[in-house]
């Protein structure tokens, strides 16, 4: 499930890929740069349009998918 106040998909923004509501930072890019082994901290100096509230949001949002799926 998206929570349409963080993510949306619009196929006229990034070829519908998910973003960050109001900007055009893919939500993949997120997971990417933590399993790269970055910092949160590095990710949002290079996306400044996205809040640390927004990220750290994905990011349970993410985290509770995966929990409810495991069950």
């Amino acid at each position: 499930m998206i929570d349409q106040g963080l993510i949306t998909r619009n196929p006229k923004i990034m070829s519908g890929t998910p973003v960050f509501k109001g900007t055009r930072v893919p939500v993949r890019s997120l997971i990417d740069w933590l399993e790269g082994g970055h910092t949160l901290d590095e990710w949002l100096r290079n996306f400044p349009s996205v809040s640390r509230e927004q990220a750290k949001a994905a990011l349970e949002l993410a985290r509770e998918f995966l929990v409810s799926e495991a069950k």
